[in-house]
């Protein structure tokens, strides 16, 4: 069985494939010494780690360096974040999936949202785009496309999501992610009618994985939850330093010597 073939059996309805993102290559690891069965960066994470915003600010060579870095560092298979493809043409998608393919990812995410109105790319476009990407990845890349309808305003999401899912299934995407829905009666609805894992994306306040399980969803990521909390943390511990002058909260912290043997 190849890593690509391993990676694309995780995705079980019923029994999703649990990610926590990672955004560099210490995170990775941490994850992934946690026992993970795969590693999944967001592409926020990685943005904010190197200066930058997310939402196609990053350039292509910085976040794919990233992603090389990840993969050498750890023993199971990395999917990566590469937002809209990193490429307005056609020719140029193609190129990023040569390159995520060299790079040893097996797997993308890959957004159909656009910046202004509409706030969507038409489904056309958005599946010729998938397509491009694939002719140069190969077919032992994931391609999990995103359906943005959810985080968009969009006046009947549910129906978008299915014609968008179909079209991009045809354009040769392997699984669809709908970031943004939370409600599992709707979750559920979606994986009735798409014959392809479901990925939804949660964070605090969402529904238990169970939940999702029952619904039939195939995997479930946190996205930037996790960077952005460890951020968090950095500003509480800073903001703890400051005023109080104690260091509560940096207790639950990883071990210098576990980090430091993780890193070797």
């Amino acid at each position: 069985m190849t890593i690509f073939e391993a990676f694309r059996d995780l995705h079980r309805p019923g029994r999703p494939l649990l990610l926590a993102n990672a955004w560099d290559v210490a995170s990775a690891r941490v994850i992934a010494a946690d026992g993970a069965p795969a590693i999944a960066t967001t592409s926020a994470g990685v943005a904010w780690s190197l200066g930058a915003p997310d939402g196609d600010e990053l350039d292509r060579e910085e976040a794919l360096a990233v992603i090389r870095r990840v993969v050498r560092a750890v023993d199971v298979p990395v999917t990566a974040d590469i937002e809209r493809g990193f490429g307005a043409s056609l020719d140029e998608l193609a190129e990023t999936g040569r390159l995520v393919r060299a790079s040893g990812a097996v797997g993308v995410n890959m957004e159909d949202s656009v910046d202004g109105e509409p706030a969507l790319r038409p489904i056309p476009e958005a599946a010729e785009r998938i397509a491009a990407f694939r002719a140069g990845a190969g077919p032992d890349v994931f391609v999990n496309a995103r359906v943005d309808a959810y985080l968009r305003d969009v006046s009947d999401p549910f129906a978008e999501t299915i014609d968008r899912a179909a079209a991009y299934l045809a354009a040769g995407a392997n699984g669809v992610f709908v970031p943004g829905l939370a409600d599992v009666d709707v979750v559920a609805r979606i994986t009735a009618r798409v014959d392809a894992p479901i990925n939804v994306l949660v964070g605090a306040g969402s529904p238990p994985v169970r939940a999702f399980a029952e619904a039939g969803v195939a995997r479930v990521s946190l996205g930037s939850s996790v960077a952005s909390a460890a951020y968090g943390l950095a500003r509480r511990a800073a903001s703890e330093l400051r005023e109080a002058g104690t260091y509560t909260s940096v207790a639950d912290a990883i071990g210098y010597g576990e980090l430091n043997e993780l890193s070797r």
